[in-house]
């Protein structure tokens, strides 16, 4: 009896360590689907409740910056989140893995130009998140773009 007794314990612990990953799983993956849609929009707001206030980002073009200059580069205009996307944001093939209370977020950026030729341009990136008071924020962000086919 007591060794049911443990392995029901432990199937408990077991189900609700893996339950508690897939909630925040889902949660990573709805906040960067809504960042991207904040961001095809150039909303501040979205990029301000993304990005934490350490935040280290290197763009695809090998620039390092951080969360200050990704909000001074919003125009104060754009705060509305009203404007007409000139660029859509999308995720795909999203891979997170969760370490507690880090997690990291892989996925294929697409950007769709929103003019007459549609061209989608492809980026891999990668970000680090870290849950800090409940709530997720991402500490380290690489942006790599994907070559044109030869």
């Amino acid at each position: 009896m007591r060794n049911i007794l443990v392995l029901l314990a432990f199937l408990t612990v077991a189900l609700s360590a893996s339950a508690k990953a897939a909630s925040d799983e889902e949660m990573l993956t709805s906040m960067l689907n809504e960042f991207l849609a904040g961001a095809s929009i150039n909303n501040a707001a979205a990029h301000d409740r993304f990005w934490a206030q350490d935040l280290v980002y290197t763009s695809s073009k090998g620039l390092r910056f951080g969360k200050a200059e990704i909000m001074e580069g919003m125009s104060s205009d754009s705060e509305t989140g009203i404007e007409e996307p000139e660029v859509v944001y999308s995720a795909e093939d999203i891979r997170s893995r969760l370490y507690g209370d880090t997690a990291v977020v892989a996925f294929r950026l697409l950007g769709t130009l929103q003019d007459d030729s549609g061209e989608v341009m492809e980026y891999l990136n990668t970000g680090t998140f870290v849950k800090r008071s409940g709530e997720w924020r991402v500490v380290a962000w690489q942006a790599t773009v994907i070559p044109e086919p030869e």
